[in-house]
């Protein structure tokens, strides 16, 4: 065929990275801290209720195509619980499979070819073939290094907006940084938006796992509200990955856009794990808490570890990821590191460069998931000493 068969629009996405790092440490036995999934299930009441669900026959054939209204509406008193925001259940509140799919649909809806789409880099992968997919064109503003963490330049965020601009693609807290923006770097996000008429696409999927800071939605600040699509998931609050349970929030209209683009994806997903999520979003405060502050523990675990590996360390404002540079090691790509890892000392990790368009300033970086067993890192930190 003269034509190559992938889309051009998706020329350059190949295999995902998780799936390469994924298949080295099946390969090699090293152990996998590269994907970011727990390994340990989540709470058990909550595990019960996907089984009471599925023998009781709720969720076996598809669901509304909005959800099911228990869990839309279990949605909505959350985000009124923790945040103070009121969101209508039945108009402004939908249901996808996981957060992919609803950064997927918000992006095909949101989106036309030729709009410029704003996204922090580093982003997650997704986010990159999303737009192309739409047609967009990618805009990297950088998170840059500053006094162990990574940080927002709003000058440079100003100076990416152009007449093509039409959404800003925003993580927070920031994966793989681990970075949390705060109350006055979302007041600039939002003096931007407003002043240039833009939407905005938030993904919150780890609005739970603060370790230092808050977490503020976007939509909850003033002028924000009619122009946000907030996105959130299941699986990383309950550590159930597997079941893909996403949900956005937003206005009437910009839910009923989203809505449009995701009935052509999967149209429905998840029956019975939506009625478990449902009793998940109304469990009490203490299991916000212990959740928390079990992976505070793992989390100084790992970055304790790796800065007596010989790592520098970032350590994580929020997230269940540590970003680490190489440099101290003496090496300078992350990419060439990583795929080196697990045969030389049986751990895999991720380059964070994968996550750049400017991949020199990602390329000293590599990023570790400390969502394992406690004895699981200790071992793979024990192996790591061997660097």
């Amino acid at each position: 065929m003269e034509r190559p068969p992938l889309n051009r629009n998706l020329a350059g996405f190949g295999t995902t990275v998780f799936a390469e790092m994924s298949a080295l440490a099946q390969r090699t036995g090293a152990i996998n801290l590269g994907q970011g999934f727990p390994d340990t299930d989540g709470p058990e009441a909550v595990r019960e209720a996907a089984v009471r669900a599925l023998r009781d026959g709720r969720g076996n054939q598809y669901p509304p195509g909005p959800g099911v209204p228990e869990l839309r509406r279990a949605v909505a008193d959350h985000q009124h619980r923790w945040y103070g925001t009121e969101y209508d259940p039945d108009s402004e509140v939908l249901v996808t499979a996981g957060a992919t799919e609803a950064i997927a649909a918000a992006l095909l809806a949101l989106v036309e070819p030729g709009d410029e789409v704003i996204a922090l880099e580093p982003y997650y992968d997704s986010y990159a073939a999303c737009i192309a997919m739409a047609g967009g064109t990618r805009v990297p503003v950088t998170l840059r290094p500053s006094d162990g963490a990574f940080v927002l330049d709003p000058d440079e965020l100003r100076a990416a907006v152009t007449p093509r601009t039409r959404l800003i693609l925003l993580n927070t807290p920031h994966n793989p940084t681990g970075t949390v923006l705060t109350r006055e770097e979302l007041a600039v996000v939002a003096t931007i938006a407003q002043e240039h008429d833009l939407l905005v696409v938030t993904d919150e999927v780890y609005e739970h796992l603060v370790f230092e800071g808050e977490h503020v939605p976007l939509a909850s600040l003033p002028g924000m509200r009619e122009r946000t699509v907030t996105i959130s998931s299941a699986g990383k609050t309950f550590s159930f990955t597997g079941w893909k349970i996403g949900w956005i929030t937003g206005p009437p209209e910009l839910v009923t856009a989203v809505r449009t683009a995701k009935q052509f994806l999967t149209y429905v997903s998840g029956g019975p794990f939506q009625y478990a999520v449902a009793e998940a979003l109304r469990l009490p405060g203490s299991y916000f808490r212990g959740f928390l502050e079990d992976l505070r523990g793992k989390r100084d675990l790992l970055a304790t570890g790796l800065a007596e590996a010989g790592f520098g360390v970032f350590r994580p404002q929020g997230t269940y990821f540590v970003t680490a540079d190489i440099r101290p090691l003496g090496r300078t790509n992350g990419v060439a590191f990583c795929r080196a890892l697990p045969e030389r000392v049986g751990v895999v990790a991720i380059p964070n460069a994968v996550f750049y368009d400017h991949a020199d300033a990602g390329a000293p970086f590599v990023r570790f998931a400390f969502c394992k067993r406690p004895e699981v890192l200790a071992e793979a930190v024990a192996r790591l000493k061997a660097l």
